[in-house]
């Protein structure tokens, strides 16, 4: 069913629905972006429809709600621990059809991974719906139909932002009672049909083809371009490394938190075993086993496909203008590369 809501209308449901749920929205920081005198705009709590921005991409993705950048676990002294407060309130969380299709990747790496099952994950899992906000229009670091990610229907509510207030469309009937008292339309959204920007994504057929990739040439360029700054993964709406840091308040060492944050397999040590020894040390390697990861290991363990939604924001954010696309392609040139060299190999020894 569809809803059109005037500016005071869409102000007095938010008020209505602050009453049960938290409502978390992209929202614009002012002059707290990367350089001077830029703004940032990341997930956060929102008091009113005004606040959400819809008109730009966010620089930080919607996983931020669900899985922050930094996150406490417990409270500990010499005698004891407490776990940290527990949000307890549902959230709505607005994004966009690419972030909604990341979050089941995380979910499947967090919550379906084999045994294992995240519990702090869980519990914020479990307390968000979402509302899918209406693409205007794709920027052109947007790849999401080369990904298949363009479209989604996991959503309750979709809403299409406007001068005047907002188109809604309702499907989940839990929501309809909010929408009872609004004035119907014929509003359907509307979904990305194509991009400036496309890739091919690799099809690495055997375990040969993966190896050559692997120490093919291409791999060298970024040796030299990549700064291992990480900026890519934690832009990322799919990555999902982390690990846990003690923040010591006393200086006897026996109070303190403990925290999950947010890691780059991108940065120099994250492999780092006894010995100081790192699998990868280089950039390139390390932006290889990036590339693979989203573009093959996940496919090959799960069969759901890439990982990679194409929202761009790693190219959005990389320093060095390193595009994730171009490297995708140039991972399909070098496979069919690989192929055509082995096609020539086996009609020489054929003869």
């Amino acid at each position: 069913m569809g809803y059109t809501l005037s500016k005071e209308r869409a102000e007095a449901l938010f008020a209505k629905l602050k009453e049960k749920y938290q409502i978390i929205a992209p929202k614009r920081f002012p002059k707290q972006g990367r350089y001077s005198d830029t703004d940032i705009i990341r997930y956060d709590q929102i008091q009113s429809p005004d606040e959400i921005e819809y008109r730009r991409k966010s620089t930080f993705p919607m996983k931020e709600a669900l899985n922050p950048i930094q996150q406490s676990l417990f409270f500990y002294t010499e005698d004891e621990y407490r776990e940290a407060r527990k949000n307890l309130k549902p959230m709505l969380i607005f994004g966009r059809a690419c972030d909604i299709n990341a979050q089941k990747i995380q979910e499947r790496i967090y919550l379906q991974n084999g045994n294992f099952e995240d519990a702090y994950y869980r519990r914020r899992h479990e307390l968000a719906r979402f509302v899918l906000m209406e693409c205007e229009e794709s920027t052109d670091t947007c790849f999401c139909v080369s990904m298949n990610s363009n479209k989604t229907e996991d959503y309750a509510f979709a809403v299409r932002f406007h001068e005047d207030g907002m188109d809604i469309e309702v499907k989940d009937p839990e929501f309809e009672a909010w929408f009872a008292d609004q004035e119907p339309s014929d509003y359907h959204v509307r979904f990305i049909e194509s991009n400036e920007l496309s890739v091919k994504p690799p099809v690495i057929k055997d375990r040969e083809t993966l190896i050559a990739l692997k120490n093919h040439p291409m791999w060298k360029e970024y040796d030299k371009r990549c700064i291992s700054c990480g900026s890519c993964t934690i832009a990322c709406s799919t990555c999902t490394c982390f690990t846990t840091r003690d923040i010591v308040y006393t200086e006897n060492g026996e109070a303190g938190e403990r925290r999950r944050v947010s890691a780059s397999c991108q940065v120099a040590g994250f492999d780092q075993m006894a010995g100081q020894k790192e699998i990868r040390n280089t950039a390139g390697a390390r932006t290889r086993y990036k590339a693979l990861h989203k573009f093959h290991d996940y496919d090959a363990r799960f069969h759901e496909g890439h990982m990679c939604v194409g929202c761009g924001r790693c190219i959005d954010r990389c320093p060095e203008f390193i595009s994730n696309a171009a490297i995708v392609n140039k991972m399909s040139d070098a496979i069919d590369e690989i192929q055509a060299e082995k096609a020539g190999e086996e009609a020489l020894y054929a003869r």
